[in-house]
């Protein structure tokens, strides 16, 4: 009778420790998705701590923290006069004037995703069909990634603007002249 390999018996012994060295991998994976996130918006708030209230009978329960009313800045005209700057866009930065000029010139973009479709997953805009809405960087000064700002185009050629500085959470909707006119 042949006598059996001992091998087989540690094998046993490795599926704990390649469970852990499975989790560890995903646990660092986590923690990278996180910190690229961070990086990709450092203005981002830090998450909200929600306090804990006591019950008579001694009990912890947690209540939510009202949320502060959010304000729904009006349409903001933006009418290019002689010197081919918008007025009456001063919430626009300068370098989102950049991009409007490559926008109606049709490129060349910086980045490869300028003028790919945005998808309005958080229905933060008038829901339109998919492909009505197109995304742009505006760039960032001193960042070496694309930043959080951003113009959004509706339609093709664009009829409607959104301007965004902190990554798709807000919008303010303004006018540009359509493309061919001065």
């Amino acid at each position: 009778m042949p006598l059996r390999s001992r091998s087989r018996k540690k094998t046993g012994s490795r599926k704990p420790l390649l469970i852990v060295i499975a989790l560890l991998v995903l646990l660092g994976g986590w923690f990278w998705h996180q910190r690229s996130q961070i990086a990709e918006n450092p203005e981002a708030p830090p998450d909200v701590s929600i306090p804990e209230t006591s019950t008579p009978g001694g009990a912890t329960r947690s209540q939510p923290l009202p949320l502060p009313p959010q304000e729904s800045p009006e349409p903001v005209p933006a009418r290019p006069p002689e010197s081919g700057k918008p007025s009456g866009s001063a919430f626009l930065p300068a370098e989102a004037h950049d991009t409007l000029r490559l926008i109606a010139g049709g490129g060349p973009f910086p980045h490869r995703q300028d003028g790919g479709v945005f998808g309005n997953r958080e229905g933060r805009l008038p829901a339109q069909p998919r492909g009505f809405y197109r995304e742009y960087t505006v760039a960032t000064p001193a960042l070496n990634h694309r930043g959080a700002r951003r113009i959004v185009t509706g339609g093709q050629p664009p009829q409607v603007y959104y301007y965004t500085d902190d990554h798709y959470e807000s919008f303010r909707r303004f006018d540009w002249p359509a493309q061919g006119t001065p």
